[in-house]
């Protein structure tokens, strides 16, 4: 069975990870002061948080057109492949996944459409499709390639820290908004994905970044410390890489025996996040320790 890896641009993956993988890219469209743009492909990150700092209205995104995910399932078949596994970020805050589904019964007798729940988003997201892309190079069946990413997200974990609430609650994204809005200008919220729907939900309130990033470390030195495998970590930034790498930095001299990647937040989740969010997210290292 020939097999693909289909995932969508929040998986912000480089370049050289997405030739070298095989793996086809979906961009997301977002919208900023009326203008559309394909994330990744019509606008970079760079330039979304330029234009994010003089819109005069609140940013958007939606889902891609049904016809363009149709055409990529399409090219794919006729390329030869019978199967594709479509990773993508959690149903929780977007209908993307449910999209796929449908196009997985409608396309059924062309090519297998197995749409995954990545059950959040951004590099992690990444990840899991690059190992989709390896066990597909060592010959491993589709069955055995889906159980094995559904036990690599079960290793997932993170946590954030954004500058300002605000874009949160006004997306719509922030699932018990009504527990912080009323602080929104005097908390920096602690957030995760890591709950039971995988949405976004504010679990603690701290009054500083500086505050908020030491509670960070604290929660991942507890969270590793259960864990009977090593793990790989990302620090994240939205539009601050000093301040992201900067504690990285730090993590990395606290944890030599940890190996840590610097990331960030495009457009998209850009939008719901706002401009210095930062974040920490953690998981099994598959490159000690295989599956």
């Amino acid at each position: 069975m020939k097999i693909a890896v289909v995932t969508d641009s929040t998986a912000y993956l480089s370049k050289e990870e997405v030739e070298t993988n095989n793996i086809h890219v979906v961009p997301i469209p977002l919208m900023v002061d009326g203008q559309s743009y394909r994330e990744g492909v019509d606008i970079d990150t760079s330039e979304f948080y330029e234009k994010l700092a003089h819109s005069q209205s609140f940013p958007s995104t939606s889902q891609p057109p049904i016809g363009e995910l149709m055409k990529l399932y399409q090219q794919l078949a006729d390329e030869g492949y019978d199967a594709v596994i479509s990773i993508h970020l959690t149903r929780a805050i977007s209908g993307l996944l449910n999209t796929i589904n449908q196009l997985a019964e409608e396309m059924k007798d062309t090519i297998k459409i197995v749409p995954f729940d990545s059950f959040l988003t951004v590099k992690m997201m990444g990840n899991i499709a690059i190992e989709a892309a390896a066990e597909i190079c060592q010959g491993k069946d589709l069955d055995t390639i889906i159980a094995n990413l559904e036990q690599f997200r079960e290793t997932f974990n993170e946590v954030f820290v954004v500058d300002d609430l605000q874009n949160l609650v006004r997306g719509g994204r922030l699932s018990n908004a009504s527990g912080f809005v009323g602080s929104i200008l005097k908390i920096k919220p602690l957030l995760t994905m890591h709950t039971p729907n995988h949405a976004i939900e504010a679990f603690e309130k701290v009054r500083s970044m500086k505050k908020a990033k030491l509670r960070c470390e604290q929660i991942f030195d507890q969270e590793i410390a259960k864990v009977n495998y090593p793990v790989t970590a990302i620090v994240y930034h939205a539009n601050c890489q000093e301040a992201g790498q900067k504690w990285l930095d730090k993590l990395a001299a606290d944890h030599p025996d940890i190996p840590f990647e610097l990331s960030y937040f495009g457009p998209v989740i850009g939008t719901h996040l706002g401009q210095g969010a930062l974040a920490i997210s953690w998981s099994r290292d598959l490159k000690r320790q295989p599956l």
